[in-house]
């Protein structure tokens, strides 16, 4: 079975990217688990903080799911045109210590879609995460987009998706996303890792 680790970059209850992953999660096809996570419990970074008290345990456990993974969907709210800022700060804290970003994310496969209430979807955010996956070194899955708009009239009061055309983009892309994963943990276990 092929491992996926959603995380949503929003801490808002009602957040309509929540409710995207949850969606996306109910549409992989069978053989593949798409696990939802948030980033509540991450801290702001501050460099004393791990200097004197290592990994906080919530950054921890989200780091070894994802290096444990075959693939992240990263679901990206948009803040004043850009990368919210408290999962800037939770990739952030994912990528610490240097050395061991890489074992997190050289090579992982990533995926990356958004809702917002805008007319534009997330496409100012999703644009801004380009240098940050770079830098990161993942490979990232350019063969489908998936931008939002007008999430409230395609999500109901209790964040059910009820757009059928939203649903079926949210399917294709998860599917697609999760058969390019899939094809790199193939490539892997054949011994052609390329992460290193």
């Amino acid at each position: 079975m092929s491992k996926l680790v959603g995380i949503s970059g929003s801490l808002r209850q009602g957040s309509f990217n929540t409710a995207l992953l949850r969606a996306a999660s109910e549409l992989v096809r069978p053989g593949i688990e798409l696990t939802v996570n948030t980033i509540r419990g991450i801290p702001l970074y501050d460099g004393d903080v791990e200097a004197n008290h290592g990994i906080p345990e919530a950054v921890d456990a989200l780091k070894e799911m994802i290096a444990a993974s075959d693939g992240v969907l990263l679901v990206t709210p948009e803040y004043n045109g850009s990368i919210p800022g408290a999962f800037k700060n939770a990739i952030d804290w994912l990528s610490r210590p240097p050395n061991d970003s890489r074992r997190v994310f050289r090579g992982k496969p990533v995926g990356l879609i958004g809702a917002s209430p805008g007319g534009l979807g997330t496409v100012l955010s999703q644009g801004a995460w380009l240098p940050v996956l770079r830098a990161l070194g993942v490979e990232f899955w350019t063969e489908g987009r998936l931008l939002v708009s007008r999430a409230q009239t395609v999500f109901s009061p209790d964040g059910v998706l009820t757009d059928e055309a939203v649903r079926r983009q949210l399917g294709d892309f998860v599917r697609g996303f999760a058969s390019f994963a899939d094809s790199h943990r193939r490539m892997w276990a054949n011994g052609a890792d390329a992460r290193l």
